[in-house]
Protein backbone atom coordinates (compact mmCIF):
# COMPACT_ATOMS: atom_id res chain seq x y z
CA UNK A 1 0.00 0.00 0.00
CA UNK A 2 2.78 2.34 0.70
CA UNK A 3 4.71 1.29 -2.30
CA UNK A 4 1.88 2.62 -4.32
CA UNK A 5 1.16 5.59 -2.77
CA UNK A 6 4.52 6.40 -3.12
CA UNK A 7 4.20 5.78 -7.29
CA UNK A 8 1.22 8.30 -7.13
CA UNK A 9 2.87 11.33 -5.53
CA UNK A 10 5.97 10.07 -7.69
CA UNK A 11 3.37 10.59 -10.61
CA UNK A 12 2.08 13.73 -9.14
CA UNK A 13 5.20 15.09 -8.56
CA UNK A 14 6.53 14.41 -12.57
CA UNK A 15 3.28 15.77 -14.06
CA UNK A 16 3.75 19.01 -12.17
CA UNK A 17 6.72 19.43 -13.25
CA UNK A 18 6.08 18.77 -16.42
CA UNK A 19 3.53 21.30 -16.88
CA UNK A 20 5.79 23.67 -15.38
CA UNK A 21 8.23 23.34 -18.25
CA UNK A 22 5.42 23.36 -20.72
CA UNK A 23 4.40 26.86 -19.07
CA UNK A 24 8.16 27.97 -19.21
CA UNK A 25 8.42 26.52 -22.82
CA UNK A 26 5.32 28.60 -23.89
CA UNK A 27 6.33 31.46 -22.31
CA UNK A 28 9.70 31.27 -23.82
CA UNK A 29 8.48 30.87 -27.15
CA UNK A 30 6.19 34.12 -26.67
CA UNK A 31 9.03 35.93 -26.19
CA UNK A 32 11.32 35.11 -29.02
CA UNK A 33 8.86 35.76 -31.19
CA UNK A 34 7.77 38.79 -29.86
CA UNK A 35 11.60 39.57 -30.30
CA UNK A 36 11.65 38.71 -33.53
CA UNK A 37 8.36 40.81 -34.41
CA UNK A 38 10.21 43.97 -32.46
CA UNK A 39 13.26 43.38 -34.96
CA UNK A 40 11.15 43.08 -38.17
CA UNK A 41 9.19 45.87 -37.12
CA UNK A 42 11.89 48.09 -35.23
CA UNK A 43 11.78 51.95 -34.48
CA UNK A 44 11.26 53.74 -37.10
CA UNK A 45 13.03 57.57 -37.64
CA UNK A 46 12.50 60.51 -39.59
CA UNK A 47 15.21 61.85 -41.33
CA UNK A 48 14.52 66.20 -42.54
CA UNK A 49 16.27 66.30 -45.71
CA UNK A 50 17.69 70.00 -46.41
CA UNK A 51 19.68 71.05 -49.35
CA UNK A 52 21.42 73.73 -48.26
CA UNK A 53 23.90 75.60 -50.96
CA UNK A 54 27.58 75.67 -50.14
CA UNK A 55 28.69 77.45 -52.70
CA UNK A 56 27.49 81.19 -54.35
CA UNK A 57 25.61 80.45 -57.75
CA UNK A 58 25.31 84.20 -59.50
CA UNK A 59 24.71 82.80 -62.48
CA UNK A 60 21.47 80.65 -61.89
CA UNK A 61 18.84 83.04 -62.55
CA UNK A 62 20.44 84.40 -65.80
CA UNK A 63 20.41 80.83 -67.23
CA UNK A 64 16.89 79.52 -66.27
CA UNK A 65 15.48 82.18 -65.18
CA UNK A 66 13.01 83.68 -62.70
CA UNK A 67 10.15 81.58 -62.95
CA UNK A 68 10.91 77.76 -62.89
CA UNK A 69 8.17 75.41 -63.06
CA UNK A 70 8.27 72.17 -61.11
CA UNK A 71 6.64 68.99 -62.14
CA UNK A 72 5.91 66.36 -60.55
CA UNK A 73 8.88 64.71 -59.26
CA UNK A 74 9.02 60.71 -59.93
CA UNK A 75 9.88 58.29 -57.16
CA UNK A 76 10.76 54.77 -59.26
CA UNK A 77 12.32 53.03 -56.83
CA UNK A 78 10.78 49.82 -55.46
CA UNK A 79 10.51 50.50 -52.09
CA UNK A 80 9.22 53.55 -51.81
CA UNK A 81 8.64 53.72 -47.71
CA UNK A 82 11.83 54.10 -46.44
CA UNK A 83 15.07 55.54 -47.56
CA UNK A 84 17.40 53.77 -45.00
CA UNK A 85 17.83 50.63 -42.58
CA UNK A 86 20.24 49.73 -39.77
CA UNK A 87 20.84 46.43 -38.36
CA UNK A 88 22.89 46.89 -35.22
CA UNK A 89 25.29 44.60 -34.07
CA UNK A 90 22.70 43.05 -31.29
CA UNK A 91 19.80 42.37 -34.10
CA UNK A 92 18.05 45.16 -33.41
CA UNK A 93 16.88 47.13 -36.96
CA UNK A 94 15.50 50.13 -37.27
CA UNK A 95 14.26 52.41 -40.69
CA UNK A 96 13.97 55.42 -41.44
CA UNK A 97 11.89 57.77 -43.78
CA UNK A 98 12.62 61.21 -44.93
CA UNK A 99 10.87 64.14 -43.96
CA UNK A 100 8.54 65.25 -44.71
CA UNK A 101 7.15 62.37 -46.92
CA UNK A 102 7.09 60.78 -49.63
CA UNK A 103 10.46 61.17 -50.57
CA UNK A 104 9.84 63.31 -53.66
CA UNK A 105 7.82 66.07 -51.81
CA UNK A 106 10.71 66.05 -49.35
CA UNK A 107 13.72 66.78 -52.20
CA UNK A 108 11.04 69.16 -54.11
CA UNK A 109 10.40 71.24 -50.57
CA UNK A 110 13.96 71.35 -49.87
CA UNK A 111 14.92 73.60 -53.24
CA UNK A 112 12.50 75.93 -52.41
CA UNK A 113 14.78 78.14 -50.29
CA UNK A 114 17.70 78.07 -51.87
CA UNK A 115 16.22 79.19 -55.42
CA UNK A 116 14.13 81.73 -53.57
CA UNK A 117 17.44 82.95 -52.27
CA UNK A 118 18.69 83.61 -55.90
CA UNK A 119 15.38 85.45 -56.76
CA UNK A 120 13.55 83.01 -58.34
CA UNK A 121 10.17 81.78 -58.18
CA UNK A 122 8.99 78.68 -58.32
CA UNK A 123 5.63 77.39 -59.66
CA UNK A 124 3.93 73.77 -59.39
CA UNK A 125 3.46 72.40 -62.87
CA UNK A 126 0.79 69.33 -63.08
CA UNK A 127 2.09 67.94 -65.50
CA UNK A 128 5.12 68.06 -68.28
CA UNK A 129 5.90 65.56 -70.99
CA UNK A 130 9.92 66.10 -70.86
CA UNK A 131 9.89 67.19 -74.64
CA UNK A 132 11.69 70.14 -76.01
CA UNK A 133 8.23 71.09 -78.13
CA UNK A 134 6.23 71.81 -75.33
CA UNK A 135 8.02 74.13 -73.40
CA UNK A 136 6.72 76.89 -75.40
CA UNK A 137 3.42 75.91 -74.03
CA UNK A 138 4.40 76.64 -70.62
CA UNK A 139 3.85 79.96 -68.71
CA UNK A 140 7.47 79.97 -66.98
CA UNK A 141 10.60 80.38 -68.06
CA UNK A 142 12.03 76.93 -67.44
CA UNK A 143 10.79 73.49 -65.90
CA UNK A 144 12.55 71.25 -63.43
CA UNK A 145 11.49 67.59 -63.41
CA UNK A 146 13.27 64.84 -61.01
CA UNK A 147 13.37 61.06 -61.60
CA UNK A 148 14.32 59.18 -58.18
CA UNK A 149 15.91 55.86 -59.13
CA UNK A 150 17.83 54.79 -55.90
CA UNK A 151 17.92 56.84 -52.20
CA UNK A 152 19.31 54.79 -49.91
CA UNK A 153 21.58 54.29 -46.70
CA UNK A 154 21.99 50.80 -44.95
CA UNK A 155 24.09 50.36 -41.85
CA UNK A 156 25.33 47.05 -40.71
CA UNK A 157 26.97 46.40 -37.44
CA UNK A 158 29.85 44.92 -36.28
CA UNK A 159 31.65 44.57 -33.06
CA UNK A 160 33.11 48.43 -32.23
CA UNK A 161 31.97 49.54 -35.63
CA UNK A 162 29.48 50.02 -38.47
CA UNK A 163 29.77 49.40 -42.37
CA UNK A 164 27.11 52.09 -43.61
CA UNK A 165 26.73 52.03 -47.76
CA UNK A 166 24.67 54.98 -48.82
CA UNK A 167 23.10 54.88 -53.05
CA UNK A 168 21.62 57.65 -54.62
CA UNK A 169 21.17 57.73 -57.81
CA UNK A 170 18.59 60.62 -59.75
CA UNK A 171 17.95 61.74 -63.44
CA UNK A 172 17.38 65.16 -63.41
CA UNK A 173 15.67 66.84 -66.25
CA UNK A 174 15.81 70.93 -67.24
CA UNK A 175 13.63 72.41 -69.93
CA UNK A 176 14.60 76.17 -70.48
CA UNK A 177 12.11 77.71 -72.98
CA UNK A 178 14.82 80.47 -74.24
CA UNK A 179 17.09 77.97 -75.50
CA UNK A 180 14.09 75.41 -76.94
CA UNK A 181 15.88 72.33 -75.44
CA UNK A 182 15.61 69.84 -72.70
CA UNK A 183 18.94 68.82 -70.11
CA UNK A 184 19.19 66.00 -68.56
CA UNK A 185 22.11 64.61 -66.35
CA UNK A 186 22.47 61.66 -64.98
CA UNK A 187 24.22 61.79 -61.27
CA UNK A 188 24.86 58.64 -59.45
CA UNK A 189 26.87 58.68 -55.94
CA UNK A 190 27.68 55.48 -54.05
CA UNK A 191 29.71 56.03 -50.71
CA UNK A 192 30.91 53.23 -48.30
CA UNK A 193 31.92 54.54 -45.10
CA UNK A 194 33.50 52.50 -41.82
CA UNK A 195 32.35 54.38 -38.55
CA UNK A 196 32.35 53.99 -34.51
CA UNK A 197 28.72 54.09 -34.49
CA UNK A 198 25.77 55.29 -36.90
CA UNK A 199 22.80 57.78 -35.80
CA UNK A 200 20.02 59.05 -37.02
CA UNK A 201 21.40 62.41 -36.73
CA UNK A 202 24.98 60.94 -38.75
CA UNK A 203 22.53 59.47 -41.63
CA UNK A 204 20.43 62.54 -42.01
CA UNK A 205 23.99 64.18 -42.40
CA UNK A 206 25.29 62.00 -44.92
CA UNK A 207 22.03 62.60 -47.20
CA UNK A 208 22.21 66.42 -46.86
CA UNK A 209 26.29 66.78 -47.16
CA UNK A 210 25.12 64.56 -50.85
CA UNK A 211 22.08 66.71 -51.33
CA UNK A 212 24.54 69.73 -51.08
CA UNK A 213 27.13 68.43 -53.40
CA UNK A 214 24.49 67.30 -56.05
CA UNK A 215 22.70 70.22 -56.32
CA UNK A 216 25.75 72.82 -56.05
CA UNK A 217 27.36 71.36 -59.14
CA UNK A 218 24.21 70.59 -61.25
CA UNK A 219 23.19 74.39 -60.29
CA UNK A 220 26.09 76.00 -61.19
CA UNK A 221 26.42 74.12 -64.42
CA UNK A 222 22.91 73.28 -65.60
CA UNK A 223 23.30 73.37 -69.42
Amino acid sequence: MCLKCDKIVLFILIRRCVMKSFRWFILLSLLGIFAILSDAYGDTYSLSLRYKPAKDLPLLKEKIGPNLGLAPFQDERSDKLYIGYHLSFFGSASYFKSDPTPLERAIRESLLGPLFQYGIKTTPILDWDGKPESLKELDTDSVLMIQIKQFWIEGSGAAFRTNAKTSIHLVIHLGVKKEGKVFSKNVEVNREVTLPRLTPEGMQKTFNEILTEVFDSFFSNPY
